[in-house]
């Protein structure tokens, strides 16, 4: 087999565990390359610090020298189709032993997991076929300090074979299996947020919606925002320093950052870029009026299949269907909820008839056009949800809707709004395996980042809309907060920095999903969505459900 074959000639012993316990995990580790580290992986790490550290010989063929042991020996077979780096092997009255250290504890009655079982087969396995004499493994488990015997012979390498043949023809699937359904290994499990159990299974109609809770890695990660001018971005030790002239303006642990996101002229070292892309944190680069310029990330994503299918999907009509629908509907609930006296009537009702069109729309045409008659009859109305600062609401009711420059106040808080979502949903893609650049509504053209347009959709009145309301009527941001430049209007250093903190309190609000009935941020939303998007593309799950507030 050449090193260009469909599957590595060698399935690590690692893998094998992963198929044992989870078919799916290990679809998404060792098919997909993708990892995410948890509590146990680290606990894991330190269990095996005893034997990670040191080294020894493997003896001779007829070496009879007094019994010894050897630690983390790497070893592999062609004919088994298998690797493995084995924690310990102990030589004892002319056999070889091979130990694995685990941290937990076996099974009640004393029987090692089925998974960890696996694992020393393919410790014992190889060591057999490298001329060693084996008759069975161990397992050392260090929460009870017990070891458990695991026997070599025929039977268990039927079982071992049985087990391989599986597990590589799992991998030949062009999709994963299926979640579990209600197993006590997913809530531990360091790609249940990727993996999304509970939420596969209820839209596959495996199982009915769960509301037990998936949380992100890293609940404490967030964007760090720097929109000081002439602001330089620097690490020391695991801290990324935001400093100017000298003197430090902030700092904040690399593991708490989910994202960097600099405006304007701001400079970024190189080992500061370096360690954030190696933590998985993209950076992320605005204009100083808040323009998306571009951004760097790490490795891309190995998820291939998931890139081959966004590329070549039929359904993106279906899914452009969904998202736009949603998006209407959130928009008649703003106003339903918010308006501060009598919509005109019809405006309601209309609005429910754009939406259930643009659910059964034939073509992007028509779809377009449900997007466009929803979006005007929605900011034709958009004013009468403040409750104060009315002058401001009536400069935007003469401008309408207006980009590039924004012509009034409510525009430029728009504007900026838009761009931050935007700019967030990027980074969902990035960190997804989605490439933001080809979308199933927005055209895929002009450099536009169609698929984060896309995501933001559903997610525009519900976090950008509500944020621009919220400081209006809280008298949060004035006009004092706004400058004036020829025809268009900005705001100043102190509105953007109000309205970026205002933004990001808003996807740290709580809300109920309306899918899966847990409550959860909105921030945690947009990478929810974003995965189940991805589940849509694979042929995981039917159809694209959107986000949609009652």
């Amino acid at each position: 087999m050449s090193e260009y074959a469909a599957q590595p000639q060698l399935l690590p012993a690692r893998m094998l565990n992963e198929f044992v316990y989870c078919p799916r995990l290990f679809y998404f580790e060792w098919v997909d390359q993708r990892w995410e580290p948890n509590d146990d992986m680290v606990e894991g790490r330190i269990a095996h610090r005893s034997v990670d550290s040191r080294g020894g010989r493997m003896p001779e063929e007829n070496d009879e020298s007094s019994t010894r042991t050897t630690y983390s020996v790497a070893l592999s077979d062609e004919t088994w189709g298998l690797s493995a780096v084995v924690d310990r092997v102990d030589h004892r009255d002319g056999t070889s032993v091979p130990v694995d250290h685990k941290k937990g504890h076996p099974q009640t009655g004393g029987e090692p997991w089925p998974a960890d079982r696996a694992q020393v087969l393919v410790y014992a396995a190889l060591l057999d076929a490298a001329g060693y004499t084996v008759d069975h493994a161990e397992l050392f488990y260090a929460e009870e300090h017990v070891t458990v015997p695991v026997a070599w012979d025929d039977d268990a390498a039927t079982e071992l074979r049985g087990l391989v043949a599986a597990a590589r023809e799992l991998a030949e699937s062009p999709v994963p299996p299926p979640p579990l359904v209600d197993s006590p290994r997913c809530p531990r499990c360091s790609l249940a947020g990727l993996c999304l159990p509970d939420e596969t299974n209820a839209l596959t109609e495996r199982h009915a919606a769960s509301k037990k809770r998936v949380l992100p890695r890293n609940p404490d990660e967030r964007p760090l925002y720097v929109t000081e001018q002439g602001a330089y971005v620097s690490v020391r030790g695991g801290r990324i320093v935001v400093s100017k002239d000298g003197e430090e303006l902030a700092g904040l642990r690399i593991l708490d950052i989910s994202q960097l996101c600099v405006f304007g002229h701001v400079q970024i070292s190189t080992q500061a870029i370096t360690r954030l892309l190696s933590a998985g944190a993209p950076v992320l680069w605005m204009s100083y009026g808040g323009w998306l310029n571009g951004w760097a990330q790490g490795s891309p994503s190995k998820h291939v299949q998931l890139l081959r299918r966004q590329v070549l999907s039929p359904d993106g009509t279906a899914i452009a269907r969904q998202i736009i629908s949603g998006k209407i509907r959130n928009q008649r609930t703003m106003l339903r909820r918010n308006a501060k006296s009598t919509i005109e009537p019809g405006v309601l009702g209309s609005l429910r008839e754009l939406a259930g069109s643009a659910a059964e729309a034939d073509g992007a045409a028509s779809l377009l056009g449900y997007e466009g008659t929803a979006a005007r009859l929605y900011f034709e109305n958009f004013t009468q949800m403040l409750s104060s600062q009315v002058e401001l609401g009536q400069e935007f009711d003469a401008n309408g809707r207006t980009r590039r420059p924004p012509k009034d106040p409510i525009n430029a808080l728009l504007g900026l709004c838009y761009s931050l979502l935007v700019k967030d949903l990027v980074a969902v893609c990035l960190g997804v395996g989605l490439d933001p650049y080809i979308g199933v509504f927005h055209a895929s053209r002009y450099g536009r980042p169609a698929l984060a347009l896309d995501l933001t959709e559903e997610f525009r009145p519900l976090v950008a809309d509500s944020v621009v309301l919220n400081v209006m009527n809280n008298g949060e941001i004035g006009s004092e907060d706004f400058m004036r430049r020829g025809i268009g209007c900005q705001l100043t250093k102190q509105g953007r920095k109000k309205l970026i903190g205002a933004y990001e309190r808003r996807l740290e609000t709580e809300v109920t999903h309306p899918v899966f009935g847990y409550k959860i941020s909105y921030r945690r939303c947009l990478e929810v969505q974003a995965r189940l998007l991805a589940a849509v593309l694979i042929g995981e799950i039917p159809e694209y459900r959107p986000f949609v507030t009652r």
